[in-house]
Formats: C-alpha cells, structure tokens, sequence
C-alpha cells in the first residue's frame, strides 16, 4: 500500500472525482499538490505503465447514454478461458470477470441503443455456444466505485441534479468515442480531444461540465485498478427481495460504507436474485464479514442470498459506445 502523504497515493486518492477541468489541468493538479505539472504528468503516467490506473477521464452513468446491462454466462470450466477470450474480443464489453458461480462469466456490455444490444448478446452467445442471460438495471441505488483507498470508506459528493436523459447530437457521440480512452497525455488534452471531434477546447470543457451537472457522467478523474491497489478481494452480493420490498432495503443496504454499488435488476430464467451490491476489500474473510454485518444491519439475512468473489479479471476498460446508425448515416 502506498504511503498516505505520498504524491501517488494523493493522485489516486484525491482525484478519483472532481478533476480541474481547465485547459492546461495537469498544471492545475500541480497547484494543489504543490508540485510541477510535468511531473504530475510524469507520474500519472507511470502509474497507468505500471497498471494502477486505467485511465483519466470520464465515467458515465449506465444507461444515460446508449444502452447497457450485467451479463452472465454459464460456461463449462474447462471451456472457459477460451470462452472469456472471445467474449473480451467484443469492443462493446468493458469488463468480463470470472466468479464463483454455476454462471461462472460475468461481463458488462454497451450498445449504441437496445436493438443492438440485444444483436451484441445474440452474437456472443452463437459465438461461444453459451447464451447469455441479460441482467439490466431496474434501479440504482449507489453506484461509484470511487472510494477512499485506505480505509474503504465511501467519499462523500454532492449528487447531479439527474435532469431527464437528453438526445445527444452527432457531434456529441464524436466527443464520447474520443473520450473512450480517456484524456490524452499531453499538456492540453482537452485541445487535443476537440481536434478529434470537433469541437473547441472550449466547448469540451462547457459539454463536460454540463454533462458532470445533468448526471451523464458519474465522475471525472483517475480511474484506479483497485486490485493492483491492496483491494484484492470483491465480491458480488446477491438477495431475492419481494417486489414491495425490494426498494427500501435496497436504499437502506447503499447508505453504508463498504457498499461500492448497490442495485436493483431484472431477473431473468433461472437466475431470482434482484438485489445486488457490490463489497470490495483487502482479503476474503474481510468481505466474508462486512456482507454478514450488513446483511444482519440492514436485515436481509432471511432472504435467499449468494455471495460470488471474483477470481480472475479477463476485461476492465471504460463503457464503449458507438454512434448510434440513426445518427452515423
């Protein structure tokens, strides 16, 4: 674990939301941390060489643009490395865990829109032989998976004023593909960005911060691998809640720290679970005992329930999206 004064536990720690979105901003990180832009540069890009960090950019808010959806496949043991190979292969996954389940493949997958969704799910499945169940989101209780990498707790932000999802133009699609990757490594990537979609610096600066304000993106900065981080373990908590139930012990389960997503999904075939969250930690018997207390402090303990720990990462990237063919013609 990294030193809490160190300038890279400071980079991760303090900028995992609430990035200087200012046209030179690696200068601007330099101010606050009292060092020089070059090297604050310098060391956010050796800790994304040395696998830290993913990216530095944009995390935008499932279903706010396009459309995407929790997936799982069940598939033979001895099958499934390949199998996870071919299902990262496809551009819209980001991410594609192995855990501890007969649905042993669990993957996130993003689409322009539902229909080509639902095309990406068929295509994997006649692909691998495995189909896919699709698990998409009901509601949302908590999802950020920014959170203090000391102590777990959850870091506490104001909430976007979640205005209603609005179209977004051609040109807007231009500025989330050149976002996908996160900011360029140079001095002025918000100039570079606009260069490849079109738009000002200016104007990516304006759309960026509209964007953070209305809700479509979650958060903006340092995008940490939390395993390379100490965070080892993580677990998938699974409960079958009824329908008139479901919502409040839901809200209830996302006010407590330890709780890195909390949400609510469709079920689907011979999967029942609906409500789920997520609890990362440094060791399994950590995890093992947070999502006993809350289980029993929220008081889900008499409800059907699975806990299934992620053993292998096959995929972690940002969401993809493409232009939507309605718009790309």
């Amino acid at each position: 674990m990294l030193a809490r004064d160190s300038l890279d536990f400071r980079l991760l720690n303090e900028f995992q939301r609430g990035f200087p979105l200012q046209p030179r901003p690696w200068e601007a990180l330099g101010e606050r941390l009292g060092r020089d832009g070059a090297e604050v540069l310098a060391r956010l890009t050796m800790l994304r060489d040395e696998g830290k960090i993913s990216r530095v950019g944009a995390v935008f808010a499932p279903n706010r643009i396009g459309a995407s959806t929790l997936a799982a496949m069940a598939v033979p043991p001895e099958r499934l490395a390949g199998v996870a190979a071919q299902v990262s292969a496809f551009a819209g996954v980001n991410h594609n865990y192995r855990r501890e389940h007969r649905y042993n493949l669990w993957f996130v997958a993003g689409a322009a829109d539902q229909p080509a969704l639902s095309a990406l799910l068929d295509e994997m499945g006649e692909a691998t032989g495995c189909p896919p169940i699709a698990l998409p989101l009901v509601q949302e209780y908590h999802i950020d998976l920014g959170f203090d990498l000391a102590s777990g707790a959850r870091t506490r932000h104001a909430p976007a004023t979640g205005r209603p999802r609005r179209p977004l133009s051609t040109a807007d699609w231009r500025l989330i593909e050149s976002l996908q990757e996160g900011l360029p490594w140079v001095p002025r990537p918000f100039r570079t960005l606009g260069d490849a979609a079109g738009f000002t610096e200016q104007s990516v600066l304006a759309t960026l911060a509209d964007w953070l304000a209305d809700g479509t993106v979650r958060r903006f900065g340092v995008v940490v691998r939390h395993r390379e981080l100490g965070w080892k373990a993580n677990a998938m908590c699974v409960w079958t809640v009824p329908d008139g139930h479901v919502d409040a012990l839901g809200a209830a389960l996302a006010g407590h720290h330890g709780v890195s997503l909390c949400y609510r999904r469709r079920p689907e075939r011979d999967w029942a679970h609906n409500l789920f969250c997520m609890i990362h930690g440094q060791d399994r018997e950590a995890v093992a005992r947070r999502r006993a207390e809350l289980a029993e402090a929220v008081g889900l303990s008499a409800y059907p329930a699975a806990v299934l720990f992620s053993t292998d990462c096959y995929k972690q990237c940002g969401a993809r999206y493409t232009t939507p063919r309605s718009l790309a013609a």
